[in-house]
């Protein structure tokens, strides 16, 4: 199993889904995880599950698109940890799917905030701590629709095209100077909020839980996989 003991996780998107799970999932193999996400709240019924599985567990409400709420956030991160040995970055913003003729500009700007921007930006405040750590890792979830376009899917999909090439290109150029490994992962179809909205009259029960994919990243996270690593989570259970 993963070891992940003394190490410092940050788990973007931590509030429901495939981020919460994944944080429980890093703190049951021994991180203390920084979670982040707009809903305190629930940022604090996940800390609290983690505390009683006798994990550790951080909460930082943060909307990443807000103005410097990224950089106070790294600021936090560096002078209580000094380092960041691992980042899941979940955290996504699902436009409303309609053709791209009709895309609401407001609310792809927004996307592009959220997807894109704040990914650069996580990038730049995080990449000092990376280098002050002995296993950097960074973990990008991405979606098929960003690399095969499909109707009504624009927005979403260009959104997270240009996050993925954002964390990519990062990935090389930090190959031969840091000890940084990325990996960009296709969750694939899952039990989550967003994929509800996306599609309503879906059978929740057909797709795998966001457990599934946590276990996954987790195994992923304990092996020496080569940097960009790209995969899909696929099964089912």
């Amino acid at each position: 199993m993963t070891d992940l003991s003394g190490q410092t996780a940050l788990v973007t998107g931590a509030s429901k889904g495939i981020g919460a799970a994944t944080a429980k999932a890093l703190a049951a193999a021994g991180a203390h995880v920084v979670i982040t996400a707009r809903d305190a709240k629930s940022l604090e019924a996940i800390e609290e599950a983690i505390f009683e599985a006798g994990g550790s567990a951080t909460i930082a409400p943060a909307d990443l698109a807000e103005g410097d709420s990224i950089a106070r956030l790294a600021e936090a991160i560096a002078q209580r940890w000094g380092q960041l040995d691992v980042m899941v970055h979940c955290a996504a913003m699902l436009p409303e799917l309609t053709a791209v003729r009709d895309i609401d500009q407001a609310q792809f700007s927004k996307a592009l905030t959220v997807n894109v921007l704040a990914t650069q930006a996580l990038i730049a405040r995080f990449d000092p701590l990376f280098k002050r750590a002995a296993d950097p890792r960074l973990v990008y979830l991405t979606t098929s629709v960003a690399s095969d376009p499909r109707a009504y899917w624009g927005a979403y999909g260009a959104s997270k095209a240009a996050a993925e090439n954002l964390i990519a290109s990062y990935a090389e150029e930090v190959r031969n100077t840091s000890k940084t490994r990325v990996a960009i992962v296709d969750p694939g179809a899952t039990r989550t909020a967003m994929r509800a909205k996306a599609y309503p009259g879906e059978d929740p029960a057909s797709v795998k839980p966001p457990e599934a994919v946590a276990t996954r990243l987790l195994t992923l996270l304990g092996e020496q996989f080569s940097s960009p690593h790209r995969e899909r989570v696929n099964h089912s259970s």
